[in-house]
């Protein structure tokens, strides 16, 4: 759905949950489609509900001008999905279609969607109606399919590691077990990540189903051989009962009452996604950012930028959307961390 035959006009939206690098990823699409390609940028605001209502912004470069390093996103975002039913089989088509509509009133060449796993089906399910679309994969998460590496994910696994490192010092000083749970609800590579940065002794994570018994008999037995305390890295989306709100919670209290070793938990929740990239993700985002504005000056659509073997590639959004990259049980990783004595709730 190419209109103009003079500089392109493309539109960029974030959507879904914030993390840190969008705003570098906003700058390197609109500085590169700007200053390489003469095009027009238009911001739009909050996700795709700022498509369905129409409220969006023409970025230049001074909007794009100190922004590198913030966090969160200069657009705003939301967790509209257009293409869900709302119950009212008339009106299931009205968002999809006022998108389209507002897409072709502002001249668009191409729509920028900065997302995860949902955001880049939202993004081909747009494709397919016709829209060209680019996607860009972020999330603290990196569980996007496709890409080795979202902007987004070192961040939180700095974060997370800070956390899992000052927890070592209060642990040793009291002589207790420390359970921190981060997130990540189907994908564990957040806990993978930082367990094994920060040195946890468990490590659980939603792909691993753990055993109770087996995690007990593991830190009952370090506390027998003189080893004061112990770490436990727990990623939020871990199975435990029904009723229970708090992966974290529920295993500092089941510790407690099988070893009656003292424990605490601490449940890092939303301070993972704030604040400023690390230069890791800040160097990916803009990357991102310039390899999405090269796709719509080659009038490339419909793919997702990717990082694939140290290389910025891209990816069809057709083999993306409805799929999720988890940690697999054989993953390299979780054997180094086994083999090394971490214990995942298995034998």
């Amino acid at each position: 759905m190419s209109k103009s035959k003079g500089p392109k006009t493309i539109g960029i939206l974030t959507a879904g949950g914030d993390c840190p690098g969008i705003n570098a990823a906003i700058r390197g699409v609109g500085k590169t489609a700007i200053v390489k390609y003469g095009m027009k940028v238009i911001g739009i605001s909050d996700g795709f509900t700022g498509l369905i209502t129409k409220d969006y912004i023409e970025l230049t470069e001074s909007h794009l001008s100190g922004i590198l390093t913030l966090g969160g996103t200069i657009l705003g975002t939301s967790r509209e999905k257009p293409f869900k039913a709302d119950g009212k089989k008339k009106n299931e088509n009205a968002k999809p279609l006022l998108i389209k509509e507002h897409y072709e009133q502002l001249g668009l060449d191409c729509l920028v969607c900065i997302g995860g796993n949902g955001t880049m089906k939202n993004a081909f399910m747009l494709s397919e109606n016709g829209l060209n679309v680019v996607g860009i994969p972020k999330t603290i998460d990196n569980d996007v399919w496709g890409t080795d590496m979202t902007f987004g994910f070192d961040s939180a696994v700095n974060i997370a590691t800070e956390a899992v490192d000052r927890l070592h010092s209060t642990a040793n000083s009291h002589k207790r077990i420390m359970v921190i749970e981060v997130m990540g609800h189907n994908a564990g590579w957040l806990a993978l990540y930082s367990g094994m940065a920060g040195g946890g002794d468990v490590i659980l994570i939603p792909e691993i189903p753990h055993d109770e018994d087996i995690i007990m008999k593991y830190l009952k037995k370090r506390a027998d051989n003189n080893k004061p305390y112990s770490i436990v890295v727990v990623a939020e989306g871990v199975s435990i009962p029904a009723g229970e709100v708090s992966a974290g919670r529920y295993l500092a209290k089941r510790i407690k009452e099988v070893t009656d070793l003292e424990t605490r938990e601490t449940v890092l929740g939303y301070v993972q996604r704030g604040g400023s990239p690390s230069p890791m993700d800040r160097v990916l985002a803009s990357r991102f950012g310039a390899a999405a504005a090269n796709l719509i000056a080659g009038n490339n659509f419909g793919k997702m930028v990717a990082h694939r073997n140290g290389e910025i590639t891209s990816v069809k959004l057709s083999d993306v959307a409805g799929k999720t990259k988890l940690v697999e049980t054989d993953d390299p990783m979780v054997k180094q961390a086994r083999e090394m004595g971490t214990c995942f709730g298995v034998c």
